[in-house]
């Protein structure tokens, strides 16, 4: 098998910053959209005119303040929703998300919350119901790696990765649940990653958290039906980012050959797929599955 050396590169390429917008039309679940949000040359003017959808829906995205949770916070913004920017680290980094957000058309708040402290978690839920009266998605896409071999692991690279890619999901799904239950709707989005489905050398950690967090999926799905709320996950492969962007042309070209459609995937290509789970009408008999945006490098897994 030679993907090895692609996937050894997976997660910290799809964590990096990278984004670019999409074209914008505005959709939600539960109803048919009741209008479309301009497109380009009038994008523009979305800024000034703040064109939050009429029926815009309240977004969580953790770990939003760089790569592909900005893509997917800004792709939300493209289409007029109110986004919840979660954040760890730069508060610059979360601020710049939000007004891109802005400037796309939607409306955002940044929250600084560690997804794997339950504590702040409570604290944030409580934030965005304060700010916006409710949270309709949730989507859990913040992580780390700490990559090395399992023999060179140590118990705290181990756990670090656990607490925040998997335990850190179990945390925030919980919060949503009791706000989502009340009003018996709301979708749910999980980021895990292909390297959770095939594993991949020196990510046994990264691999055992995004594999629990497919299981999860599937657990909260079956359990939160009853209260109409769907739960999803979306399995990343290998994303162009600025990390990419600094390797050589000959490497880049060595992993696009481990993949069958011998590209790299786009941000934004994994932005629409989770703008789809998290606002479409036609995703709202989609629950308990997990969809792969890979080019294909984890076919039949």
């Amino acid at each position: 098998m030679k993907f090895a050396p692609v996937l050894f590169v997976l997660s910290a390429a799809a964590s990096a910053s990278a984004f670019t917008a999409s074209t914008p039309r505005s959709v939600a679940f539960g109803a048919r959209p009741t209008s479309s949000l301009p497109v380009s040359p009038r994008r523009n003017a979305a800024a000034s005119l703040h064109m939050v959808a009429d029926d815009a829906k309240v977004c969580l995205v953790t770990g939003a303040s760089r790569g592909l949770g900005r893509a997917i916070a800004v792709e939300l913004g493209n289409h007029g929703q109110k986004v919840v920017v979660n954040y760890a680290g730069s508060e610059d980094a979360a601020k710049e998300t939000v007004e891109m957000i802005k400037a796309a058309g939607g409306d955002a708040i940044a929250v600084k919350a560690d997804c794997s402290s339950p504590d702040d978690i409570d604290a944030m839920f409580k934030t965005v119901v304060d700010e916006y009266g409710t949270c309709d998605v949730l989507i859990n896409n913040a992580g780390i790696t700490s990559d090395t071999l399992v023999m060179r692991m140590k118990p705290e690279q181990w756990q670090s990765v656990i607490d925040i890619n998997l335990s850190g999901v179990f945390y925030t799904t919980k919060a949503f649940f009791k706000v989502a239950s009340k009003k018996r709707t709301g979708r749910i989005v999980n980021i895990s990653s292909v390297v959770g489905q095939i594993g991949n050398p020196g990510q046994a950690n990264y691999a055992a958290a995004k594999g629990g967090v497919i299981g999860l999926t599937m657990s909260n799905a079956k359990e939160f039906a009853g209260r109409g709320i769907t739960v999803n996950c979306l399995c990343p492969g290998f994303i162009e980012t600025d990390m990419t962007a600094k390797l050589s042309e000959d490497y880049l070209k060595q992993v696009s050959e481990g993949i069958p459609l011998k590209r790299l995937g786009k941000p934004e290509e994994v932005a629409g797929m989770c703008r789809f789970l998290s606002l479409d009408p036609a995703a709202d008999y989609i629950t308990g599955h997990c969809f792969n945006v890979d080019g294909g490098i984890a076919m039949g897994a």
